[in-house]
């Protein structure tokens, strides 16, 4: 019997449960220098990179209500945003670089090698803590910015993770939102 699961019948009864002890989750690291030891190996940038000033990588996000391709609604408690999914996660340094602001309506265009461009438009530009340089918008809605042709050629794995990608103000207007209780009142009428 492993020590970590003694008494495993009485203890999961308890309110809360318990937690395994596992070392990485105290910090604890079993390497010659006591700490968390990454070896990169080849194969992790195969893509060419685009070296641009205004290329960000874009990568593809699930919200709280969903499971892989089903979405059961439209909040995002994790991220805060609630009643809609046509955002777009933007480092706020990244935003004032490009003169938008939270809240600006933008535009993400592809800076894919090949040259063709790719647009999903209308996206509601939130100011987030990601990266510097990252960007990052919800999946399925972003399938339009990955080409077929970008993926992994070993495993065949789509790029959805790492789309370089511009963004620029649409020039339209912020879309007015509605809670789902003033949708439904505005049906009954």
């Amino acid at each position: 019997m492993f020590p970590d699961f003694k008494d495993f019948n009485s203890r999961i009864r308890i309110p809360g449960g318990f937690r395994l002890s596992l070392p990485p989750t105290r910090r604890v690291w079993k390497t010659a220098s006591g700490k968390a030891e990454f070896i990169p190996f080849k194969g992790l940038t195969e893509d060419s990179e685009i070296v641009a000033a205004d290329v960000l990588k874009l990568t593809t996000i699930r919200s709280h209500d969903q499971y892989n391709t089903t979405i059961y609604g439209l909040d995002d408690r994790y991220r805060g945003i609630f009643v809609r999914r046509d955002v777009l996660f933007v480092n706020e340094a990244d935003l004032a670089s490009r003169k938008l602001d939270h809240g600006d309506v933008v535009d993400v265009e592809t800076a894919l090698a090949s040259g063709i461009p790719l647009r999903l438009v209308g996206l509601t530009a939130v100011a987030y803590d990601i990266a510097p340089g990252s960007v990052a918008t919800y999946y399925p809605e972003a399938n339009a910015l990955v080409p077929l042709s970008y993926h992994d050629t070993q495993s065949g794995t789509p790029s959805y993770k790492s789309v370089p990608a511009r963004i620029s103000s649409s020039g339209r207007a912020a879309k007015q939102r509605t809670t789902p209780v003033e949708r439904s009142r505005q049906k009954l009428t």
